[in-house]
């Protein structure tokens, strides 16, 4: 309980500061330092935005920081960064296989003779398709919700919110997909395969500090408090059309992000959201004498109520060596799930 007054107690003088020093990470510009509402060099995000928030570090976002994110979207160009999923598609095993099912179809319709529409009305044979879907809350191109993961004997998500009082038969009761804001914000693009001189990194190539210190001094860009940061590891150039070669995806889905650079790019650059084109954005298997087999999901989704962004599909942008871009995201809502899924992100320039 002391723990989290001080976290409470915390985050009211960082709204305060946050208000006084402008919310939007441009106003800082001249200055050469950019500041943000809720985040604090070295120290990141956190519980910081009051006991009731379920939205984390997405909190940053204001109407002056979308529309200068918007600003960037100078030449109408739009690059899809959704994959198509389909029932064969490569996904984390700890998630559930898909089905679509056809529920009614012109064929079934006739076949069946079970139409709910009477034929004397219908002359024209006007028929539909219908489909029932099954399908997991994570998979294809993903944002994680900050109800997604726990730790502990009393599996507590961000903010302190525990499973015995918002677990629930029907998803979550707290911290569902619903409560993911539309995304609107300068997205960065990190090509570490490109500074490393590889087509895709190497199975379970730990990106550290240095790989993004190196990527951004290739590309000349600079990282600024408040942005989407997209990591590219190149495993997305063998999804093909629907994601079916299950042993070449997996070989090179193991790369990502350790929980140094997690924290590099969340304390030291405020990193609002990281993403990147594997399924779990952190490299597999953690390090030895890790706390957790994922501790960068434990330390963005639930230390830092930062959302992670998976399977975003990068190969376009770093095709045509594009590093900074408007980033806009809205995912599902669905009451319950623990991520937006299935989803069509879009970056513009």
């Amino acid at each position: 309980m002391g723990m989290l007054c001080k976290r409470l107690f915390l985050g009211a003088l960082l709204l305060a500061a946050g208000g006084l020093a402008g919310l939007h990470f441009a106003a800082g510009q001249n200055q050469g330092t950019p500041t943000i509402k809720g985040w604090q060099r070295g120290v990141g995000w956190g519980w910081v935005w009051g006991r009731d928030d379920e939205v984390g570090s997405l909190n940053a976002m204001t109407d002056q920081s979308r529309a200068a994110a918007l600003k960037l979207a100078t030449q109408g160009k739009v690059y899809d960064l959704g994959i198509t999923y389909s029932r064969r598609s490569y996904k984390w095993p700890g998630h559930s296989p898909g089905e679509i099912i056809s529920f009614r179809s012109p064929g079934g319709e006739g076949a069946q003779k079970e139409s709910i529409v009477d034929a004397k009305l219908n002359p024209s044979s006007t028929r539909w398709h219908s489909n029932a879907i099954f399908i997991n809350d994570n998979v294809a191109t993903q944002v994680d919700g900050l109800g997604h993961v726990t730790i502990g004997s009393d599996h507590h998500w961000y903010n302190g919110f525990k499973e015995s009082d918002w677990g629930g038969d029907f998803g979550v009761l707290k911290f569902d997909a619903v409560t993911i804001p539309p995304i609107v914000a300068r997205g960065v693009l990190l090509d570490i395969a490109a500074a490393r001189k590889v087509d895709e990194l190497p199975a379970h190539y730990a990106i550290m500090p240095a790989d993004v210190d190196a990527a951004l001094a290739r590309q000349n860009t600079k990282l600024q408090p408040g942005d989407v940061v997209l990591v590219r590891t190149g495993t997305l150039r063998h999804w093909g059309a629907d994601g079916d070669n299950h042993t070449k995806i997996g070989e090179h889905d193991s790369a990502g992000i350790t929980l140094d650079t997690a924290r590099y790019l969340v304390e030291q650059h405020g990193a609002m959201l990281i993403g990147s084109d594997t399924s779990g954005l952190e490299v597999n298997p953690a390090a030895r004498g890790s706390d957790s087999f994922i501790p960068v999901h434990k330390y963005l989704l639930v230390e830092q109520g930062v959302h992670i962004g998976e399977f975003h599909f990068l190969e376009d942008l770093a095709r045509d060596q594009i590093y900074e871009f408007c980033y806009v995201a809205a995912v599902n809502k669905i009451a319950g799930a623990t991520a937006g899924f299935t989803l069509r992100p879009l970056a513009m320039r």
